[in-house]
């Protein structure tokens, strides 16, 4: 029974090759269907990356499954309490790459990766001189929280980093860089393409900002808002000494922790937004999206022709008394 706090939800992945990704994903999702959890798991030649959810029992039971085989035996879960699942369904697909970089010449991380950081070294190395900190996660997810300080790369997907950093090298060279993301499979394959590009002092925070959050002695310091998760929760908090608010409402830029999808499918934009202002603007980002024909949010509420108009009217008296002012 959902609603009774008895859920978890985990996060893992592990680099360790895998001979046939199609055929471990149809084996790994009947095993995970068996133990009714509800998730997104991907397995490549490189390895496994996964996010489930279902009660103690359930992830209890999968994870040490899991520990048992030589191959996953010292693999890292990341474990929160929850008050439910946090997927719709289970999926294991087979991928051509754990995280998408489409690197001509891939980097492997059991080779070359980044020296890593336990939480309080992350900590003190953020306060020190010549050294730059690096987001490697999307601008949306920088946007809701990130470390403070933290350089904020104009890039919606990871496999646009490395053209990034190749444009804006002058923000690192001659730093130490400390790479993080959010539980640490991105910066494996990062700091290693950084090390390769020829950035001499490249580190990367080991277990990523999840694991930074749980540090019982750093307790997420020097982190600001919340951190952005691909599931259900779309959010969790990482600091447990003080919470700033760093999002901004999309709208009338207020602070703002809240996402939603734009209402037209054709954009889908994330955007923050409150609970007000996504009535307001009828969840469209742009006048387009709040008139298209295909908008998800007219038809969950079912408005007239009427209403919808009225709604349009006065956002465009509105936006005329702000061009008037």
């Amino acid at each position: 029974m959902e609603g009774n706090k008895n859920y978890q939800v985990l996060l893992y992945y592990n680099y360790v090759r895998i001979e046939d990704p199609e055929a471990f994903a149809k084996e790994h999702l009947q095993f995970c269907n068996d133990l009714e959890l509800k998730g997104r798991i991907l397995v490549a030649h490189e390895g496994i990356n996964g996010t489930v959810s279902g009660t103690v029992e359930q992830t209890n039971k999968y994870m040490e499954t899991m520990h048992n085989d030589p191959q996953f035996a010292n693999m890292a879960f990341k474990v929160d309490p929850h008050d439910g699942h946090a997927f719709k369904k289970m999926h294991v697909r087979p991928r051509k790459e754990l995280v998408t970089l489409r690197l001509e010449d891939d980097i492997n991380p059991k080779r070359t990766t980044g020296n890593y950081l336990e939480p309080k070294e992350f900590l003190q190395a953020m306060q020190e001189e010549d050294t730059v900190i690096l987001d490697a996660r999307n601008d949306y997810e920088y946007d809701l929280g990130h470390f403070r300080g933290a350089i904020r790369p104009d890039i919606e997907t990871f496999r646009e980093l490395p053209g990034w950093v190749q444009e804006n090298s002058h923000l690192l060279e001659g730093k130490r860089i400390l790479a993080y993301c959010t539980g640490g499979i991105r910066c494996e394959k990062f700091s290693g393409w950084l090390l390769r590009e020829g950035f001499e002092d490249v580190s990367q925070l080991h277990g990523g900002i999840i694991t930074y959050g749980k540090d019982p002695e750093v307790q997420g310091e020097l982190w600001d808002g919340r951190c952005y998760v691909f599931d259900e929760r779309i959010s969790v908090p990482i600091n447990r000494k003080e919470h700033v608010t760093v999002g901004v409402d999309y709208f009338d830029g207020k602070p703002c922790e809240r996402y939603v999808n734009c209402a037209d499918p054709d954009c889908n934009k994330q955007i923050l937004c409150s609970e007000e202002n996504e009535h307001k603007y009828m969840r469209g980002c742009t006048h387009e999206c709040r008139t298209s024909p295909r908008s998800l949010y007219i038809k969950e509420h079912d408005l007239a022709e009427e209403e919808i108009q009225r709604r349009l009217d006065i956002i465009e008296r509105e936006e005329q008394m702000k061009q008037k002012a």
